[in-house]
């Protein structure tokens, strides 16, 4: 009589916990500073036309994100494996939830966003190097397959050069501060008064209302850094940490820069965000301001692209996990141990989107939505906090005071956007809402019995 030899079943590629605080703090940095930074203070300032108004303006904005950082710091530490979003409202609301989030993220919002940033890394070097349309297609998609072929190669080489590309960014932006005061380019004088509204700004209702929109979306993708959670070490500590020092940072540099752009330039001569980026520019370096600043911006956004083609594609990967998108995208690659296929996927669909030039339009059409899964994700918070946590798990300082805040802002965000882009914020809720028939293929090829193979010999047996 023979006994069969059960051999284990052997255990699946992870991800390797390579990233540390740095990696990860430099990640929130990088994807929230980018082109806006030169762009967005003008429209803020000539709206709210005070400094105090916009000191406050951003500081608020910014006190709000952090209420959102130290929410996601507790799923990230309930929760610390890849996928950020699409994990948390799995535990939260369930697959279809889960699900509708990262089909908005792989379908539409990560290759929008990723062509954007490449197109405008591209068209800003293309004012230095005097590129002809094609050619800042071709520079675009040629940025984006480098980041994704860095990433591929070696998580901890791609997070290297966005530490490196997001140090560097602070630096420039220091500079331009240290460079402005030292030899006395502007007037300390553009800050009086210092609270009334100058002429011509928008009643003080408004004007918040614009103020504090632009300064959300300035500090959007804060968030991204949840999804690499399955490559940082210790990532119920350094997730939370990250997030906090990082919003901190962003809210800082916002604060820095916006003075500096006020000392250089009075409200009065505010005209527009591109004008406003030319006179800074000619005040700070004379002639070759624009060109100067053409590169600054380059490095920007680079380095915003560089963060986000880290995070987006862990989504994909974490979704095919599960068995709710291609098996192939779960696989690691043998000898790098990255996600390939989820980081291809992701250059492969912007790369299209580059080509065709119509994301800026698709993205805008998924703005309300992607707001509304993040206040989604934060609000599971709640039913999560009946589970017993994980051990390790960091506890959201003053809940529930905490995530009503945050969700309060969410909230008020959700109706600006539907009162303002009705349309587009309809056409995503549809868009998104067709991915449940997809869902459903996919549950039924996840909840298929298998059915055993046989032998001839087991079957007379």
């Amino acid at each position: 009589m023979t006994t069969a030899t059960l051999t284990p079943p052997v255990p699946k590629p992870e991800l390797r916990r390579e990233l540390g605080l740095a990696s990860a703090t430099a990640l929130v940095a990088g994807e929230c500073i980018a082109v806006g930074i030169f762009l967005t203070p003008a429209g803020m300032a000539k709206a709210l036309g005070s400094p105090m108004w916009l000191l406050l303006v951003w500081l608020a904005v910014g006190a709000m994100t952090m209420t959102g950082a130290l929410c996601y710091g507790e799923l990230a530490s309930r929760f610390p494996r890849a996928g950020g979003g699409y994990v948390y409202l799995q535990e939260a609301f369930g697959t279809r939830v889960a699900f509708l989030y990262g089909w908005m993220c792989l379908l539409v919002m990560d290759p929008g966003l990723t062509a954007s940033l490449a197109t405008g890394t591209a068209a800003y070097a293309a004012y230095i190097f005097h590129w002809s349309p094609t050619v800042i297609k071709l520079a675009a998609i040629l940025a984006i397959w480098v980041l994704c072929f860095l990433n591929i190669l070696s998580v901890p080489l791609s997070a290297g050069f966005m530490r490196w590309i997001t140090w560097l960014k602070l630096s420039v932006l220091g500079l331009l501060t240290v460079w402005a005061i030292i030899f006395h380019l502007g007037s300390w004088s553009n800050f009086i008064p210092f609270v009334a509204q100058r002429p011509g700004s928008l009643p003080l209702g408004p004007a918040l209302g614009v103020g504090v929109m632009a300064a959300f979306y300035s500090f959007g993708g804060w968030w991204e850094v949840s999804k690499i959670a399955g490559e940082v070490r210790d990532p119920s500590r350094t997730l939370q940490r990250a997030m906090i020092f990082g919003v901190l940072l962003v809210t800082a540099v916002y604060v820095l820069v916006s003075g500096v752009f006020l000392y250089l330039v009075p409200l009065e001569k505010v005209a527009s965000d591109e004008t406003f980026v030319a006179q800074v520019g000619s005040i700070l370096f004379g002639p070759t301001g624009g060109i100067v600043f053409a590169a600054i911006v380059v490095i920007c956004v680079l380095g915003g692209l560089a963060g986000f083609v880290i995070s987006a594609p862990r989504v994909y990967y974490a979704m095919a996990k599960d068995g709710l998108f291609l098996p192939s995208v779960a696989q690691l690659h043998p000898k790098f141990g990255t996600p390939a296929a989820a980081i291809a996927i992701q250059g492969a669909i912007g790369t299209l989107l580059v080509a065709v030039s119509s994301f800026q339009q698709i993205v805008s059409y998924f703005i309300f939505v992607a707001v509304f899964f993040l206040g989604l994700t934060v609000a599971g918070l709640f039913g999560l906090r009946q589970m017993p946590p994980r051990e390790g798990t960091i506890l959201t300082p003053g809940y529930p005071f905490t995530p009503v805040l945050y969700l309060t802002f969410i909230v008020i965000a959700l109706v600006v956007l539907a009162l303002h882009a009705p349309r587009e914020s309809a056409l995503g809720v549809v868009v998104v809402l067709a991915g449940i028939p997809v869902y459903e293929v996919f549950q039924r090829r996840r909840t298929k019995p298998v059915v055993a193979q046989v032998s001839p010999e087991e079957a007379s047996s």
